[in-house]
């Protein structure tokens, strides 16, 4: 799209905005069920688009891109209603007769840009909350994920509200356009970076942002874990989409006494995934582009991979990679990985993951490996996190009751469930009150009794 013409784009769901049609709750479920009925129709091309961008087996993209997105829009519509309804609340003396209520206001037109590694989900998914609290919204997909991105502004026109729902294609010049107008809520989901300029383009119209980043998600292994389910979690949640996860386990901390005998169960692990030539399987992605393959390679260099290691670059393959030996001020350590490789590192027990965990920056998810109940609260209670998972990985994700956000570097806000209806809500403070009871006590002139019942009443 010509950035000359995103301007219009904006003005155009403003007006529809404003002309009162996305309030109502029919237009709000009429929207999610065409959001609903697109996936159903139209999953296989869903499917190509995501094989096309990343290699993503089908199992995967279906799970993780597809499977969750109409599982939340069928729990969104359900409770729609509940969540629109006004929420009564106390009201104290003072201010009786009267009656309190917080009423939920749409904010108006949203921009939700989108991130490539889960190029279809991470725009509906925020796209079903902006809708289901009857906002009007402009969507900017991921043009690394360029097949998605031409996929997703093909199908939403053809079942959506034309008026109130945009799709801009492009890439910086196109974003900075966007970033120039005025919109009512930012939401985004990548890389902190991206974030920054986000929050100052923001700033100049104050308006708020939700945040979805990253960071380096650790995992601590305690020497009372199961070591062979662990390992396989563990893999599991690290080479799915190829490491191209915001909350794959970026790195892992184990206790010395365990480190080798973990090191092997994760091979076996991996070969039961993958064989032992993952580049020959249906069952691992690929990289996104040469560019981030060339980035991963350049983290791998001068490592010790005690699994894996190979890449090709004219397939986009880096194969599971394990690093061992790995020092803590080493670049694969210091910047986020967002690929399949993964370091371990051997720590003195539970004090020593901790201090490590705390000296770095807030992560988006951590981890903890233990059948010990006390160890796992030490950790939760001792670190800060956007969220965890104990004795897994990642799949605090999939419970859309728990609100999935970050905290500090790894982002701000939360959404999923009714969060995601809240963030793009404003919640309106009401008191109403009756003619027929107006005490004189609060009008002037003042005096000493009046006084003395303020006192009592407040």
């Amino acid at each position: 799209m010509s950035t000359d013409l995103i301007g219009q784009v904006v003005a155009d769901a403003r007006r529809a905005f404003d002309s009162g049609g996305t309030r109502s709750y029919e237009w709000r479920l009429g929207q999610l069920r065409a959001l609903h009925t697109m996936i159903e129709d139209n999953s296989d091309v869903i499917l190509a688009a995501l094989k096309a961008d990343l290699g993503k087996p089908m199992f995967e993209a279906w799970a993780a891109e597809i499977g969750v997105a109409l599982r939340d829009l069928k729990e969104t519509m359900r409770a729609l209603k509940g969540w629109m309804k006004p929420e009564k609340v106390s009201t104290p003396l003072v201010t009786q007769p009267g009656s309190s209520r917080l009423y939920k206001d749409p904010l108006g037109v949203v921009l939700i840009i989108a991130p490539w590694n889960y190029p279809f989900n991470l725009v509906i998914t925020p796209l079903m909350g902006a809708i289901a609290a009857g906002n009007a919204a402009v969507i900017k997909p991921s043009e690394i994920s360029s097949n998605t991105s031409k996929m997703i502004a093909d199908l939403l026109p053809r079942y959506v509200d034309n008026d109130a729902i945009k799709v801009v294609e492009g890439a910086i010049p196109e974003t900075t356009a966007l970033l120039a107008e005025r919109f009512d809520h930012i939401f985004y989901t990548g890389n902190g970076h991206v974030a920054r300029i986000i929050m100052a383009a923001a700033a100049k119209h104050l308006t708020p942002v939700t945040l979805e980043l990253g960071g380096k998600s650790p995992v601590y292994i305690n020497k009372s874990a199961d070591l062979k389910t662990t390992a396989r979690r563990v893999a599991w949640g690290k080479f799915t989409n190829a490491g191209q996860t915001c909350i794959a386990p970026d790195y892992i901390l184990v206790d010395g006494e365990i480190h080798d005998a973990f090191l092997e169960h994760l091979r076996a692990a991996i070969d039961g995934f993958y064989g032992r030539n993952p580049q020959q399987t249906d069952s691992y992605a690929r990289i996104v582009s040469d560019r981030h393959h060339q980035r991963l390679s350049r983290l791998l260099a001068n490592q010790d991979a005690v699994i894996g290691g190979q890449a090709d670059p004219a397939d986009r393959y880096i194969a599971p990679t394990v690093l061992q030996n790995v020092a803590p001020d080493s670049p694969v350590m210091c910047e986020e990985i967002f690929g399949p490789i993964l370091p371990v590192l051997s720590v003195d027990g539970i004090d020593a993951a901790i201090r490590f965990i705390n000296g770095r920056d807030k992560p988006l998810a951590l981890y903890v490996f233990t059948g010990d109940d006390d160890v796992a609260e030490a950790i939760l209670s001792r670190t800060s996190s956007g969220g965890a998972t104990i004795n897994h990985v990642m799949l605090h994700y999939a419970v859309s009751s728990l609100p999935f956000g970050g905290v500090g570097e790894s982002g701000m806000g939360a959404y999923h469930g009714q969060a995601s209806f809240d963030t793009f809500t404003h919640t309106k403070s009401v008191l109403k009150k009756p003619f027929m009871v107006d005490p004189s006590i609060m009008y002037p002139p003042y005096n000493e009794t009046k006084e003395k019942w303020l006192r009592r009443l407040l």
